[in-house]
């Protein structure tokens, strides 16, 4: 008797972890079901970009600081250092900061407004990164990308801003092709973060992610990083941190980037 393709079945197929048997029924099951399908493509596209964003951390050498912390016996295994470094991707995914917020990666700075110390460095990079993860995440998502949508906005204006702690409002970017898709909660370090989600004709997507965990490091211009596969501009505005993260060229995103702040300052 034919068992019923369940939740547990499409994830495991995903992640190859499925009996060949049970792969031809699932695919069987597919391809019979147009949505499905395309939020089981959805899932690849996820853990591939999650892939991409953290396989370079199972290469790098264990931090001197941890080493001293905590030494592993046989710190040598590199499978060791393998599995710490999966629990922190898994823990950045989850809003932990800790490993995240390590400003180990390169920032270019746009429009310079002086140097600033190296923790408040460190806490821009790690907005940056924090926000890359959460495209990667959410912006390949077919049936779901955002909690509630665009054709909703004035409720999702008055739940972000309760949930915030003050009044945030999403840009419009119609005039660059850009279209508002709606936006959704998530977790930060210490609070609530938002993130408003714009579409192009193409499909293109691009996400604003918006922090107050920031509020106390000076205003920042413009800095770049590029996160894997994602380009992000990012950069304080007195109580907000924002990154603005998508899979196009850094021109195309500086265009995108210096509209959403005219906006935003206006």
């Amino acid at each position: 008797m034919n068992i019923p393709v369940n939740e547990a079945d499409l994830h495991a197929y995903v992640d190859g972890r499925l009996p060949a048997a049970r792969v031809v029924e699932v695919e069987a099951y597919l391809a019979a079901r147009l949505d499905e399908a395309a939020r089981v493509q959805a899932y690849a596209s996820q853990n591939d970009a999650l892939r991409r964003l953290f396989d370079p951390v199972l290469d790098e050498p264990l931090p001197a600081s941890m080493a001293m912390a905590a030494p592993l016996p046989h710190r040598g295994r590199r499978w060791q250092w393998q599995a710490l470094a999966a629990g922190l991707a898994i823990a950045i995914v989850s809003g932990g900061a800790g490993w995240g917020l390590r400003g180990v990666l390169p920032a270019e700075t746009s429009v310079a407004r002086g140097e600033a110390p190296a923790y408040q460095q460190a806490a821009w990079s790690g907005l940056a990164h924090q926000a890359a993860v959460a495209h990667a995440v959410y912006s390949p998502d077919v049936r779901r990308p955002v909690e509630i949508r665009a054709d909703q906005e004035d409720q999702l204006v008055t739940w972000l801003s309760k949930r915030m702690g003050s009044k945030i409002r999403p840009p419009h970017l119609g005039k660059l092709g850009y279209e508002l898709i709606g936006g959704r909660l998530l977790p930060g370090a210490s609070g609530p973060v938002a993130q408003f989600m714009y579409q192009d004709g193409a499909g293109q997507r691009l996400t604003l992610y918006v922090s107050t965990e920031h509020a106390r490091n000076k205003d920042t211009g413009f800095r770049f990083s590029k996160e894997g596969a994602v380009n992000v501009f990012y950069w304080i505005d007195g109580k907000f941190g924002y990154a603005l993260s998508a899979g196009v060229d850094k021109g195309e995103l500086a265009r995108v980037a210096s509209a959403v702040y005219e906006q935003l300052e206006g």
